[in-house]
């Protein structure tokens, strides 16, 4: 691992597939697909978060002794041909995707092109909203096995014996013979559903493409304290209707501290807790932060976390300042909107005036804020969309005199299936699934050239269908203005 004064030109390591050894057959390849194809329109933005998921299953099936590497096709900027070249040539038993709804078709062109002796094992949230239709797709026909949830147990078992399906919960099939779905599952095999967070070994590096990453100065990783959401936003998939399978756990504090101090032996002293629940859930902040006051963290990192508003509003000014003098830098919050119509239809339990109380009392801190926005939700009209534009605005206006600062990132609506807004969008009888399914890239950046969108240039994905009152158009240029506004002022500050 270089060392913060040694950075590397590049965080990508030079062979695609990370973490196995290639000189022993590949007991199985996890494979994180393309967003697109890149040989068809290259990749413009040079990172993308590591997929932890990926890792913790590669870890833990190395603890079990198999041979396993990770492939970030979209980390690597690959084209669909090559994806699966390194596939067919690296001839692993098993190779593992991860199916979310943006990436989905072309992890099926992927599947479907690879040799035929090697099983297909299928997992993610496409997997678990849809998993008779995935099945039942043509082009999984050699899938032996769809794994709901979390499946770190199971698909080492599955590793060792790919019979063992037929007693693991939560993993699916199609009958050869009747070609209908089965399930697996025997009594006594439930604790496969929920591994505990604390026994799992810490993610082995080696499997993550860009993770530790060099930042401004210093080696950052991203870890996960909790698994699950006690959250219904109707539009997110972590949701907790969307996830009944999923039982919320939070890691021990002394277990975060523990890989916090491995990696900060390997020069990290920047972290990124990804989950829901890290600064979502009052237990959970009191938990860490007196664990973090013991390790005197804040003395030797800087971390960033995604947080809750309704949950930090309920903070005291104690409790705030302890998370900045622990070394809190950023807070990731999930804002979405300036419309309060739109804020109670989504359930996020928030409204503008706390959403800015919360800014403020973090900023005034030195505390940063990332705010999360999205435009375009179904039945959002044009003034409402005009409310979340002026927002922004404020919060960028109401920080800037304050010790920390205050940044907008904005998305375009998608729908993914399994969501309260899912099934809300499809009880309407005005749309089939394949509409809502149909996602395409749409290039904002002018092929490269418009620098102020590069960085989001993997987000820039449509279902091209008018789900608000605003035209597809608007919306886009309201995110457009809002994106390079939040460039300029970025550029200015440097």
């Amino acid at each position: 691992m270089p060392t913060p004064q040694e950075p590397s030109p590049s965080d990508l390591p030079a062979a695609p597939i990370t973490g196995a050894d290639l000189r022993h057959p590949l007991d199985a390849l996890f494979v994180n697909a393309p967003l697109r194809d890149y040989a068809e329109r290259p990749r413009v933005n040079d990172f993308t978060l590591p997929v932890l998921g990926m890792g913790y299953l590669a870890t833990y099936a190395a603890s079990q002794g198999f041979n396993v590497g990770v492939l970030d096709a979209e980390a690597h900027g690959l084209g669909v041909d090559h994806t699966i070249d390194i596939v067919n040539q690296a001839a692993p038993r098993w190779v593992g995707f991860n199916l979310l709804a943006p990436t989905y078709q072309v992890s099926a062109r992927i599947a479907a092109a690879l040799d035929p002796a090697i099983n297909v094992m299928l997992g993610g949230h496409q997997a678990k909203a849809m998993p008779v239709a995935i099945l039942t797709d043509p082009r999984m026909s050699r899938c032996e096995a769809l794994v709901l949830g979390e499946g770190e147990t199971r698909v080492a078992a599955l590793l060792a014996d790919h019979r063992s399906r037929t007693e693991l919960p939560g993993v699916m099939w199609l009958d050869p013979i009747l070609k209908t779905p089965v399930t697996g599952g025997v009594p006594g095999n439930s604790h496969h559903l929920a591994p505990d967070v604390d026994a799992l070994p810490f993610v082995d590096r080696r499997y993550l493409t860009q993770d530790p990453h060099y930042k401004a100065g210093r080696w950052e990783a991203n870890m996960v304290g909790a698994r699950g959401c006690p959250y219904d936003c109707s539009f997110c998939g972590a949701a907790v209707s969307a996830n009944p399978d999923i039982t919320i756990r939070t890691r021990d504090s002394h277990n975060i501290i523990a890989e916090m101090h491995q990696l900060r032996d390997t020069g990290v002293t920047a972290f990124r807790f990804v989950d829901d629940l890290f600064l979502g859930a009052r237990r959970v902040i009191d938990h860490m932060m007196s664990t973090f006051t013991t390790e005197r963290v804040g003395d030797w990192a800087v971390w960033d976390a995604t947080g809750r508003i309704n949950v930090l509003h309920r903070a005291s000014d104690e409790t705030l300042d302890i998370l900045a003098r622990n070394g809190l830098r950023e807070v990731a919050l999930g804002i979405e909107s300036g419309s309060e119509r739109m804020l109670t239809l989504i359930d996020k339990r928030i409204d503008p005036a706390m959403t800015k109380t919360v800014v403020c009392r973090l900023t005034e801190r030195g505390i940063n804020v990332k705010g999360y926005f999205i435009l375009g939700f179904p039945t959002e009209t044009p003034r409402e969309i005009a409310a979340t534009v002026r927002l922004v605005r404020e919060l960028w206006d109401l920080t800037d005199p304050l010790p920390g600062r205050f940044r907008a990132s904005v998305f375009e609506y998608r729908p993914y299936p399994g969501t309260p807004d899912w099934h809300r969008l499809m009880a309407t009888g005005r749309y089939t699934a394949d509409q809502l399914l149909d996602y395409s890239p749409v290039d904002l950046t002018d092929a490269g050239v418009d620098e102020s969108m590069r960085e989001r240039d993997e987000f820039n994905f449509s279902v091209n269908v008018q789900l608000s009152e605003a035209p597809i158009d608007h919306v886009r240029a309201q995110l457009v203005a809002l994106t390079r506004e939040q460039h300029a002022r970025k550029a200015a500050a440097a």
